[in-house]
């Protein structure tokens, strides 16, 4: 620790001379070796601390300016090395002020009371009125957040969980403030009650109120014009700016919140991004993403989501409040102008078009498309496995994660294929041929919870679903043999054995990270029972699940194959697992073939329409692909070509070791 002293009766007399005030010089403590030459116009009340001012500031544009007081009033603050502050308006109080921070032209900046600076702040997620509330905190991840919106039938875990948090913000409460180092803070008008990480910027922002700004040197903040915010948590690497409004709100890493978006009572995770639209009461899952003006986000869960302009929901059809929600799961896109009207579940990947008001539960239909047609939902299950967009998107999610900061709070599986979405599929196949045989198979509609199906587009979905299944499933044999040499059968049977308990049965997806329920179940008896006390060992639970996820999976994938192709492990032939990768092979290719043929629309006469303005159609279609590109070149559809000949030879491979092992057992009984 560097040796601290009291001014001089020589220095104070300089200070002075430079329309310096202190209520009580005494208070002052400054470094052993300390320049007063750069304190000037200063007012000094309470207990003070200062730092040395060697260090010079050089501002774009290459004005410089050096480190040191001008034109402020301090109470109660400490300053430690090379700070700049000048020009405050009013005052700074109750702070304690990192190295190399640099403010300038701000209001107010101050410390009032007993605060735990946005900790433990209630968030009346997915209803308005209350009921769900969430109080956040620095370290909340989507996950937990989940558990506690939306597990309220388990009272005794609520309650635990609230206390766990409010310990938290207990040890968090402080009547002094922080700004890390390297924070700069120009032209700003109030701050009051926030905590301010390193590295830190904020720029012309109107005012922050009971926050906490959780910057890194690895991911740091930056807050811009005009922004108000008032009861928050903004994490590492989030923007906020361009006159954006946060109201009790939860901003995830990597968060971008800009022009003009309004938000209050919401959480929005890790990687969203909301511009020019309004968000009330919503769980925004993380890779939310709402662009356009005139969108309104209400009420409602999401993860993945991109949501077309104009998008819309409502929960007004009520007479004791609004207390309606909804939950549109993970992937999915709604287009512009489209509009659902709460309560509603929207299943896994599927497009919403059009306006739809008849509360569908389409949770258990997945990869569908819910489209409008005389005021009635259309469902058509299944068709979204064949869109290009689908799979795209799952390919830019793990491509778009901005986060960069060491410590990452949400932990996110992005496959678009995984117990979760197959158990879905499983069932959808269950519940369309049910409804085959109820109705008959040549009806021409069938309908399901509030939506009417096509005879043709339930039998299409059928096959698309299967395919689908059977990919899966062979991906997870495939990876479980890849690369070993067998010499017998029985080693293969070994080798299939599971290695985890876990993961048999039903799966849930807590807004990103997927996991076997059973093992999510017995997290919650630990905390209601209080073997689990603290909030780190949830997160460590957490971080072992995403973990285990491939080892768990498999555990899950046998037992399909086992139920689902009627296949039994314990009496396996190498033949068996050979038609099963054949099976397999032909779905995948299938699959890719749809893939490429709904590629090929994005190239056709239409989508050229708009193009080659002035000139003739060989005109429009060159000015199309100098924009575009041509299809046979195009990345995307070059990577499904490369993905059809990747798996064919990995198949085939697997295939020809297992038929030498056929071949060794021949020659051995001969």
């Amino acid at each position: 620790m560097k040796k601290q002293r009291r001014l001089t009766p020589q220095e104070v007399m300089q200070l002075q001379s430079q329309s310096c005030h202190a209520d009580d010089w005494d208070l002052i403590v400054v470094p052993e070796v300390f320049d007063i030459d750069f304190v000037h116009h200063t007012r000094f009340s309470g207990n003070i601390v200062l730092g040395a001012f060697v260090k010079e500031f050089e501002l774009p544009g290459g004005l410089k300016k050096h480190s040191g007081l001008r034109h402020v009033t301090l109470h109660n603050c400490t300053l430690e090395d090379n700070v700049l502050i000048e020009n405050v308006q009013n005052y700074i109080a109750n702070y304690h002020i990192g190295e190399n921070t640099f403010i300038q032209n701000i209001n107010i900046l101050l410390t009032e009371g007993n605060t735990s600076f946005g900790n433990n702040v209630a968030v009346s997620v997915l209803n308005e009125t209350g009921g769900r509330e969430v109080p956040i905190y620095n370290e909340l991840s989507a996950s937990l957040a989940y558990i506690i919106a939306l597990y309220r039938h388990r009272p005794v875990l609520i309650e635990r969980l609230q206390a766990m948090i409010s310990d938290y913000a207990k040890e968090n409460t402080a009547d002094y403030g922080h700004i890390g180092r390297n924070v700069k803070i120009t032209n700003t008008g109030t701050i009051r009650n926030v905590k301010i990480g390193d590295h830190t910027t904020v720029e012309n922002c109107t005012r922050l109120e009971n926050g906490s700004v959780n910057s890194t040197q690895n991911a740091p903040v930056f807050i811009g014009d005009s922004v108000i915010a008032q009861d928050f948590v903004i994490s590492s690497g989030a923007v906020i700016s361009d006159a954006a409004k946060i109201i009790r709100c939860f901003i995830g890493q990597a968060c971008h919140v800009t022009h003009n978006f309004s938000a209050h009572d919401s959480l929005l995770f890790c990687n969203c991004a909301f511009e020019n639209g309004e968000a009330c009461a919503i769980f925004a899952g993380p890779f939310t993403v709402s662009m356009h003006k005139s969108s309104l986000l209400i009420a409602g869960m999401f993860s993945f989501l991109n949501a077309g302009s104009g998008s819309n929901q409502s929960n007004h059809m009520y007479k004791l409040g609004p207390i309606h929600q909804g939950i549109v799961e993970r992937g999915s896109k709604t287009t512009s102008d489209s509009y659902i009207l709460w309560p509603a579940r929207i299943g896994a990947f599927s497009l919403v078009m059009g306006r739809h008001y008849h509360h569908s539960d389409t949770s258990d239909i997945p990869f569908s498309y819910l489209i409008e047609n005389n005021d009635e939902t259309y469902l058509i299950p299944g068709v979204n496995l064949r869109s290009v967009g689908t799979i795209r998107d799952a390919q830019k999610w793990p491509k778009r994660d901005k986060r960069t900061d060491i410590h990452l709070l949400d932990k996110i599986n992005y496959n678009l294929l995984s117990p979760y979405t197959i158990q879905k599929m499983i069932k959808a196949i269950d519940i369309l041929t049910n409804l085959q045989s109820l109705t008959g198979e040549s009806s021409e509609a069938y309908y399901y919870r509030n939506t009417r199906i096509k005879g043709s587009s339930l039998c299409k979905g059928l096959k698309l679903y299967d395919m689908a299944i059977h990919k899966f499933l062979g991906n997870s044999l495939i990876k479980r043999l890849e690369g070993i040499q067998f010499r017998s059968i029985e080693e293969i049977r070994e080798q299939l054995k599971p290695t985890e308990n876990k993961g048999k049965g039903e799966w849930v997806d807590l807004s990103g990270l997927i996991l076997p329920k059973e093992s999510l179940d017995l997290l919650l008896l630990q905390i209601e029972k209080g073997e689990i006390n603290d909030l780190t060992e949830i997160e460590q639970f957490f971080d072992k699940q995403y973990k285990n996820y491939y080892a768990q999976e498999w555990t899950w994938a046998y037992e399909q194959i086992e139920s689902y192709c009627g296949i039994s492990f314990e009496s396996i032939t190498a033949d068996d697992i050979i038609d099963f990768v054949n099976k397999w092979k032909q779905c995948v290719i299938r699959l890719d073939e749809l893939l490429y043929e709904d590629a090929r629309k994005e190239f056709s006469l239409t989508s050229m329409t708009s193009f080659g303005v002035d000139g003739s159609s060989k005109e429009k279609q060159k000015d199309f692909e100098g924009v575009r590109g041509d299809f046979e070149n195009n990345p995307f559809v070059s990577a499904v070509q490369k993905h059809i000949i990747t798996k064919r030879e990995l198949g085939d491979e697997l295939i020809g070791r297992l038929e030498k092992l056929n071949s060794t057992k021949t020659n051995f009984t001969m």
